[in-house]
């Protein structure tokens, strides 16, 4: 396993690649540890640096997300939505094929293994709602507003208080790798 960090706007991010591509990117709420990149991980590293300084609106690195089939079948149709725009849960419940699977489609959702790079953050409630995101909501709605997508009221006041959200939430998610 290859292992590296890039410290973006909302934080360090950790991703690990096997030989074949990235299977995690995840928040991981510390400084860099140690490294151990490979090909992989030095092109996933260029591809966030051009996602956040906005060269790049979709990634070319080889991806190895491991999970169920109904897992990676969602996490394909997340992969598809444009850069700037949003699905809704019951959209990829309908693109698998399950029209009343939205709450399974939310599961696969939270679980996915490579945020960002599959963009599991474009996916809001069906009343335009940002709902849950396993890097935090507020990380959530910066992502958003760099894709250019128009926030409603309530998340703007969201953002009023994302830096000092942004570290809690470094402190916190620091176990998760």
């Amino acid at each position: 396993m290859f292992t590296d960090y890039y410290h973006s706007p909302l934080g360090w991010i950790e991703f690990k690649a096997s030989d074949c591509g990235i299977c995690q990117l995840i928040f991981c709420g510390r400084d860099k540890g140690s490294s151990k990149p490979n090909q992989i991980t030095d092109l996933c590293k260029q591809q966030l640096e051009q996602y956040f300084t906005k060269q790049c609106r979709t990634f070319e690195v080889p991806l190895d997300a491991q999970g169920t089939d109904f897992q990676r079948e969602v996490w394909r149709c997340l992969a598809q939505i444009p850069y700037g725009e949003t699905a809704t849960y019951l959209d990829i419940a309908k693109r698998v094929n399950r029209p009343k699977g939205s709450q399974a489609v939310g599961g696969a959702n939270g679980r996915n293994p490579i945020s960002i790079i599959v963009p599991c953050h474009r996916v809001i409630g069906s009343n335009g709602a940002l709902t849950g995101y396993a890097g935090g909501i507020e990380r959530k709605l910066w992502l958003l507003e760099h894709e250019g997508i128009a926030t409603g009221d309530q998340q703007k006041v969201a953002h009023r208080a994302i830096d000092s959200v942004i570290g809690l939430r470094q402190s916190k998610t620091q176990f998760l790798s």
